[in-house]
């Protein structure tokens, strides 16, 4: 969506404007339900209870949008991961911890390692549903700017000039910020690793 277009729909968003909000419905439905199903693992149920959260919560507050700190795709994206953290919270995140301790330990080789250099690991390895929840956990510890990044980045395959487009920022501003991001994740990672290593409740 080009900026001209984004300006005129959070115009009409601030002054609530119905044609406003179906037009933001239509542009980025479906994007923000692939994000949230990348986040949740593509369970459909689950996936559609949020987005539906995240578009009326959208709703609410939509006469607070500011396109001057970032794009209406950052602002939704930011509302889309508050409303993954409350639904998690609500769930009993110990038999997701059950099943995926018992696949770590059933891995050989340096798992961690195998993990950070993703060449190495074997395809089964990277393709599991445990790993994704350790990698959703994970993300869920990081500030939501940062998982819009590392998202935006290794998710969508977005470039750094367009993410800097997203965020009204410059690239170089983008590319040390990615590499903030890149490593809060890996120290998250790891600090999930050992809590579940040590039987401790995951918490979101």
């Amino acid at each position: 969506m080009d900026k001209d277009t984004e300006r005129e729909i959070a115009e009409g968003l601030q002054q609530g404007d119905r044609q406003a909000w179906l037009e933001l419905y239509e542009a980025y439905a479906e994007c923000v339900w692939n994000n949230v199903a990348r986040l949740m693992g593509f369970d459909c149920p689950a996936v559609a209870d949020v987005v539906q959260e995240t578009f009326l919560a959208a709703a609410r507050s939509a006469m607070n949008f500011d396109p001057d700190r970032g794009s209406l795709r950052v602002w939704l994206y930011g509302i889309a991961r508050r409303q993954i953290a409350l639904y998690y919270r609500k769930q009993d995140p110990k038999i997701i911890l059950a099943r995926v301790k018992k696949w770590w330990a059933s891995l050989d080789g340096e798992k961690i390692d195998w993990i950070n250099a993703r060449e190495d690991a074997p395809p089964e390895v990277l393709e599991s549903r445990e790993l994704a929840a350790l990698v959703r956990f994970a993300l869920m510890k990081l500030p939501a700017e940062h998982q819009a990044l590392l998202l935006a980045k290794y998710v969508d395959d977005r470039s750094v000039n367009k993410i800097a487009e997203d965020l009204n920022c410059s690239p170089v501003a983008v590319t040390s910020k990615l590499a903030r991001a890149r490593k809060m994740f890996r120290v998250a990672f790891g600090k999930l690793i050992q809590s579940m290593l040590n039987s401790k409740e995951v918490s979101l």
